[in-house]
């Protein structure tokens, strides 16, 4: 199981930054991976972590919320999206025993996740923006997280000598 991270990101060039950069919190290591890169890469102009807030009506309890989206971006060529970072695994529906207690906690986040989605969006469509969700996949091959280390060789069976004794 990955580790979460939580903590203030300082922005390095603040005027790229659309809204407070004072305030930028990233609430995982992928995030704070992703919104270095968004600082860094020039062809980046513009981007934002959780100032983009969208409503939706949730799947599971039908009320309305307000879903906060990871990353806002314009590129140089004019594009924009709107990012969700996730785990692959969290984007596919969940498969696994029915009626067991983590199996449908799987279930109820995947449908909130659904509908959260689904207004981004809907909400990304009416202004000619992208909606995208990064998953781990994503990251590395735009080379946003580092790269895994290799794994160490597996050494042989440490064998004691057996002591021969003397006659």
């Amino acid at each position: 199981m990955m580790k979460t991270y939580k903590g203030r990101y300082k922005v390095e060039n603040p005027m790229k930054y659309k809204g407070d950069h004072t305030s930028v919190i990233y609430r995982s290591s992928w995030e704070l991976y992703t919104c270095k890169w968004c600082d860094r890469t020039p062809d980046v102009v513009e981007w934002s972590s959780e100032e983009v807030v969208i409503p939706y009506i949730c799947g599971t309890d039908n009320r309305a919320h307000r879903y906060f989206m990871d990353f806002y971006v314009k590129y140089r060529s004019g594009e924009i999206c709107i990012i969700e970072v996730k785990p692959a695994k969290q984007t596919k529906p969940p498969a696994g025993k029915r009626k067991t207690k983590q199996y449908l906690n799987e279930v109820t986040t995947y449908v909130k996740n659904a509908s959260k989605w689904k207004a981004a969006e809907d909400y990304a469509a009416t202004r000619g923006w992208k909606f995208v969700i990064w998953t781990e996949h994503e990251l590395m091959r735009m080379e946003i997280l580092p790269k895994p280390l290799k794994p160490l060789k597996k050494m042989p069976a440490f064998k004691k000598k057996k002591k021969v004794k003397k006659k």
